[in-house]
């Protein structure tokens, strides 16, 4: 089926989505390259930082939940104003923060508002655009990873290199402001799933979402699959400092380069995933993932452009997997349901990262700040099983979204 044309209007709405990703992703990754630093500034431990990563995974999920009931109670042009003023204001309390305990409230209270948004966003893009012209949006939106990477990290390390770790949450802040009046002057009201609501409590609409057999499955899949990442990132410029040897001069590079491979493969796998089956997609992309990611996680020292090479190759097979799955997810829920749908996903999501970030924690040790991060080699073979139960519960998400389509297709003819 030939994928439908953009309108200028979802042109716009996809630029302003994707960078209101940025900014969002880029708050959250730039702790692990900022890793190193936090770790010895602030005297914390592997657990302690931990703790730190996966406060905002907990507290984006509850939000996410106590906010699913009234996801689709309104505007959603409104929702993503009201988390997004919140996301900044939490952002600039990570940035006044000059204790381990003060860093984690502040991380807890950016993820009560930062959490939300990504599945408003996903409401926003299931609403606007039909089911062959997702993958390429979602393709475009996730390149914000890559640009995060590119631009946004390295400039986060410059920043905390030059003028203090607290100037690159600073530095989000500020674009956060920008791209929020952006927001108010260019983006509709989103009000079409209004029309469609027959629960009349937010808490029973939250329930028959919840209590949806389909949806449990979708549910299950993409928590699963944020897993991975939470699990291995936290610790990564750790990783790449004290037993790969990379100065912290040099880690700019690192993440650079491994964005800009995110950004060249995500058009790619965006057109590729509306014209093929999402399902083999995702599955090749696992593979290359498990057997990059085995690699990677045994690496001792080794010279910059291999350590380079390496992560954009792993990044590639890891970034290939998040658009086919989001895509299918997409598939699944009814109008009537996508807010809450969305906002449990992303809950579903991140309470799984936050638990995953924990146990990293628990998993790697470090003896000092200085020495070799030990068991990142288990942590691993871990992800890697994870990954490939991942693969069964996709397919069984593709399987309900060809039900689903099927099923459309019959009630148009």
């Amino acid at each position: 089926m030939e994928s439908p044309s953009f309108t200028l209007n979802q042109k716009m709405i996809i630029a302003i989505l994707a960078l209101l990703q940025f900014t969002v992703i880029l708050d959250f990754i730039v702790i692990s390259p900022l890793g190193d630093i936090l770790m010895k500034k602030l005297d914390m431990t592997t657990a302690n930082f931990g703790f730190t990563v996966s406060a905002y995974a907990f507290s984006a999920g509850i939000s996410g939940l106590l906010a699913a009931g009234f996801a689709d109670k309104f505007d959603r042009k409104k929702l993503l104003l009201f988390f997004y003023t919140g996301f900044i204001i939490g952002t600039v309390f990570c940035a006044l923060s000059t204790n381990y305990t003060m860093l984690l409230f502040a991380r807890i209270f950016t993820g009560l508002f930062g959490g939300v948004i990504g599945s408003v966003s996903l409401a926003i893009v299931t609403d606007l655009f039909v089911i062959h012209q997702r993958g390429r949006v979602m393709g475009v939106i996730q390149m914000a990873y890559g640009a995060s990477q590119i631009l946004g990290v390295p400039l986060g390390l410059y920043c905390a290199n030059h003028w203090g770790w607290h100037s690159s949450f600073l530095m989000i802040a500020v674009l956060g402001v920008l791209i929020l009046l952006a927001i108010i002057t260019q983006m509709p009201a989103i009000t079409k799933h209004l029309e469609l609501q027959s629960d009349k409590s937010p808490f029973l609409h939250l329930w028959h979402t919840l209590s949806n057999k389909n949806y449990q499955i979708g549910f299950a899949a993409i928590a699963l699959l944020s897993v991975g990442g939470f699990m291995m990132q936290p610790f990564g410029s750790v990783f790449l400092v004290n037993n790969i040897h990379i100065s912290q001069e040099d880690l700019p590079m690192v993440f650079f380069l491994t964005g800009l491979s995110v950004l060249f493969i995500m058009p790619i796998v965006g057109k590729l995933s509306d014209k093929v089956n999402k399902f083999k997609l995702f599955t090749a992309g696992s593979i290359l993932s498990v057997i990059m990611i085995i690699i990677y996680t045994n690496l001792g020292p080794i010279p910059l452009w291999q350590v380079v090479v390496l992560t954009m190759i792993m990044f590639m097979g890891i970034m290939s997997r998040m658009v086919p799955a989001t895509t299918l997810n997409t598939a699944i829920p009814e109008m009537k349901d996508r807010g809450a749908y969305m906002s449990i996903t992303s809950s579903m999501q991140q309470i799984a990262g936050g638990i995953a970030a924990v146990s990293a924690g628990f998993i790697v040790h470090q003896e000092t700040k200085s020495s070799p991060l030990e068991n990142y080699d288990i942590l691993g073979y871990v992800i890697s099983v994870l990954t490939l139960f991942t693969v069964f519960l996709i397919w069984r998400v593709s399987q309900l979204a060809k039900r689903r389509e099927n099923a459309a297709k019959e009630i148009e003819i």
